[in-house]
């Protein structure tokens, strides 16, 4: 899962054989400690890696930090939230190459497959 949130960008993916852990990955050393310190997320420097920094996370713990931003949001407009100017630009690259697919796929007449999901409950403690 790919998380763009005003401060920071982050790929999160479930550490192999671990379903209790994610692995929260982000290109840029203040990321995970900006959005995560609160938890004690203990950063890992991978500089021949595909994101150069991360960090293994209990996965109720990912998801009450991500629902926390949910929480904060107090923007009309992403993109105007993003503050850091290298970030926004990024940012804008990634919504206009998704603004490009979207054209294409109405062009192509081509809607979404398959069926909604259903929300996941947080699994209980001790529970995966």
């Amino acid at each position: 899962m790919w998380v763009f949130l005003s401060d920071a960008f982050f790929s999160i993916v479930e550490v192999k054989d671990r379903p209790e852990s994610l692995l929260v990955r982000a290109r840029f050393p203040d990321d995970i400690p900006r959005v995560f310190d609160c938890v004690g997320a203990k950063v890992q420097h991978t500089p021949d890696a595909d994101y150069a920094y991360r960090a293994v996370i209990a996965r109720d713990t990912v998801a009450f930090v991500i629902s926390s931003e949910v929480n904060r949001i107090d923007y009309t407009n992403f993109k105007n939230s993003v503050t850091d100017e290298w970030r926004a630009h990024a940012y804008l690259n990634v919504w206009a190459h998704m603004a490009s697919a979207q054209d294409q796929a109405v062009r192509r007449g081509r809607r979404s497959l398959g069926r909604a999901r259903k929300p996941t409950p947080p699994a209980g403690p001790g529970q995966v």
